[in-house]
């Protein structure tokens, strides 16, 4: 089954982790190049973000892709409060999550369906205003179908929340990670530091 099939590239994975300001931060290093890195609530062990680097073929190392969590705040000159603003994907203990900021919209105006053929979540308008497609990385890893019955999405103070139930073979697979995490050394931030004398 393809959910073993991600564990166990996870287990034969190069991993170090630290303890740092209340989060476990774990960096994976595959046997193809690719880095991943995770940051895990200290005490609720929820994950809070999720990126990805891959090397180019000259063998560089490429920018961090965000898949769960959201984007460092901007610093100067960011973007005005009154532009659309798209979060990543959150992933809470029983769903995966999106909010969609500045839509000023009521709840009828949109329409979130699941789009098989694409295998991912669509976001529409009926006046045309908005239109956005989001993917579920973790289903595609777990080759695990996308189901209309799980999707569900409110609308409150302009931002619209998308919620995906996570399937039992995703809960059960994050058990599975977070016991074969707790095999892992951790070191703590304070380790490092110079004393002075």
């Amino acid at each position: 089954m393809a959910v073993t099939g991600w564990l166990e590239s996870l287990r034969a994975a190069e991993k170090t982790a630290l303890l740092q300001d209340g989060r476990r931060k774990v960096h994976y290093l595959f046997p193809d190049g690719k880095e991943m890195a995770e940051e895990y609530d200290e005490k609720t062990s929820e994950l809070l973000v999720r990126k990805w680097r891959v090397r180019s073929a000259l063998g560089v190392l490429g920018q961090w892709q965000l898949e769960v969590g959201e984007p460092a705040p901007p610093g100067a000159g960011s973007l005005g409060p009154e532009l659309i603003k798209e979060s990543s994907a959150n992933d809470t203990k029983m769903t995966f999550q999106w909010r969609i900021r500045n839509l000023p919209y009521p709840k009828d105006v949109y329409s979130v369906c699941v789009t098989p053929k694409e295998r991912c979540i669509t976001v529409r308008t009926t006046n045309k205003k908005y239109y956005k497609k989001f993917s579920i990385p973790d289903l595609d890893r777990h080759q695990l179908p996308l189901d209309d019955s799980l999707l569900s999405f409110a609308h409150a103070n302009c931002t619209l929340i998308i919620s995906y139930q996570k399937p039992k073979e995703i809960l059960v697979a994050e058990s599975e990670l977070q016991k074969e995490l707790k095999k892992v050394k951790t070191a703590h931030s304070s380790d490092g530091d110079c004393k002075t004398q």
